[in-house]
């Protein structure tokens, strides 16, 4: 018998499958994806479950179902300190501070896919400008330490932090590795405050606490000093700045 070729595509079909296979179409799934989510969480709350609904289980069990709904949740934007507390109260400090770190990993590699799956395609084009530019180039050559210092410094988003990075040209094992180390400081601080947190008055509890809220501050200081100084100093005059001191021979 012969082979019968397939029938070529139609033009109006190709030109179907271009525009949903477009890097500006799969950019609007993942927004609505993004929003369908934080709809969702709003509405329901699904941390509760965490809390409230968890199942009787004890063990490996009880830990890697933990894992598992805690990955998803913050791929879901379900608050990630929500689910730290809840950790620390439902498993302890130990398998507690195990679970919340997987999870966290789970959660940041399903966001770093979706994000260079469906968005890095129509916004690399988009990284215009100095600022921009010095951003996706520290984290597409420094990735592994640039992504440890976003995960350090306790007023970045989470989700946010996710997506620039999936933007980037960075690798997955530097933002991986870089997500799970960077996130244990503040994950324990909010593990140990769960575990202690039927004796708030505990010096343990107490000093979680201020672990929490002391880095939160001084983040909060640091940018807006920086702000300042960004609103009064244009990129303009940094650049005069930066030719006048060029200029300028070194001091003895």
């Amino acid at each position: 018998m012969l082979d019968v070729a397939a029938p070529p595509a139609k033009p109006a079909t190709r030109r179907a499958r271009a525009v949903l296979l477009s890097p500006w179409s799969r950019l609007g799934l993942l927004a609505a994806l993004l929003t369908g989510s934080a709809i969702a969480v709003w509405l329901w709350q699904p941390q509760r479950l965490l809390t409230h609904g968890w199942p009787e289980l004890s063990g490996g069990t009880a830990v890697l179902l933990f894992t598992a709904a805690y990955g998803v949740g913050t791929a879901a934007l379900v608050p990630r300190p929500l689910l730290n507390l809840a950790a620390g109260a439902l498993f302890g400090i130990q398998a507690g501070l195990l679970t919340a770190i997987g999870g966290t990993v789970i959660g940041a590699g399903i966001a770093f896919g979706l994000g260079r799956l469906l968005g890095q395609d129509a916004l690399r084009p988009l990284l215009r400008g100095r600022w921009l530019t010095a951003a996706d180039r520290q984290l597409s050559h420094h990735g592994f330490r640039s992504m440890l210092a976003i995960r350090l410094f306790p007023g970045v988003p989470f989700a946010a932090a996710n997506y620039c990075a999936a933007v980037s040209r960075m690798s997955w094992p530097s933002f991986l590795l870089a997500t799970g180390l960077g996130s244990v400081p503040n994950t324990a601080a909010y593990v140990v405050a769960g575990s202690r947190a039927t004796t708030p008055t505990s010096p343990v509890f107490l000093l979680a606490m201020a672990f929490i809220t002391v880095p939160v501050l001084a983040g909060a200081v640091v940018a807006w000093r920086k702000r300042g100084r960004l609103r009064l100093t244009g990129p303009g005059e940094r650049l005069r700045e930066d030719a006048t001191a060029s200029e300028t021979p070194p001091s003895a």
